[in-house]
């Protein structure tokens, strides 16, 4: 089992009492409701003011919940309201090709798995909703940053120290990925071929949407006969319709 970060607990402690104030309140009050040492209260809410999760009110003396905190907020809705827009397509999906789907957005480097939808009798995959995967390795994280210009690429992945390796496949620096998207785009769809997991083959179509990061993704056995360009055809459908429901 995993051992607690006090630290970590003490800050998640704090915005979650913040959060629940009708106003901004003093730091010696969040130390006594939270039982915390002063000190340890004041560093910790420095910290968090740096990172915009709190700000602090000078003339009152009182700290309350920052833009940070609340943008963290407004991803957690759009991503549930994404999930719910999406069930439907994806099930639809996964009834004419017969294989599992699942629904995925750019956080950072990594992509987070919202939805999945699995086929009968298909074996489970790795990409259950709240996972966590190396975007550069997935083929809905290719779709999504093929669609990034090529700064906001950059910046996430400046040097080699920026890639992880799960199968010892995959790009390993910021050329060889280059090359990965300028291919996608030139495709119009992401693939992966046991990047993530040996074995197994994933194509994906970005969603075109201004306001989400996302895309939708097919994975099936590599040992298995499929016809790509059908899976490829009815992915496209199914973003469009996502899209077509996030407007």
């Amino acid at each position: 089992m995993p051992r607690p970060v006090p630290a970590a607990t003490a800050t998640l402690r704090v915005l979650r009492y913040l959060s629940t104030r009708p106003s901004p309140v003093p730091a010696a009050a969040i130390a006594a409701h939270l039982d915390l040492p002063r000190s340890t209260t004041y560093h910790l809410l420095t910290a968090m003011a740096a990172e915009s999760f709190v700000v602090h009110y000078p003339e009152d003396r009182t700290w309350g919940v920052g833009l940070a905190a609340w943008e963290v907020g407004q991803g957690y809705s759009r991503q549930e309201g994404l999930a719910r827009l999406a069930r439907i397509p994806l099930a639809r999906l996964v009834d004419e090709v017969g294989h599992s789907s699942h629904l995925a957005v750019l956080h950072g480097s990594d992509v987070v798995y919202i939805l999945e939808e699995r086929a009968p009798g298909r074996p489970p995959l790795v990409t259950d909703v709240g996972v966590r995967l190396p975007a550069h390795l997935t083929a809905s994280g290719r779709a999504v940053l093929a669609a990034l210009p090529a700064s906001q690429v950059r910046a996430l992945y400046p040097d080699r120290a920026a890639f992880t390796d799960r199968t010892g496949l995959g790009p390993t620096t910021p050329s060889q990925l280059r090359a990965v998207l300028v291919e996608t785009r030139r495709r119009g769809y992401a693939v992966e071929d046991g990047e993530v997991t040996l074995g197994f083959r994933s194509v994906a179509v970005v969603v075109d949407s201004p306001d989400v990061r996302a895309a939708v993704a097919v994975t099936w056995e590599g040992r298995q006969d499929v016809d790509t360009e059908r899976i490829v055809e009815a992915l496209q459908r199914t973003a469009e319709k996502v899209a077509d429901r996030l407007r």
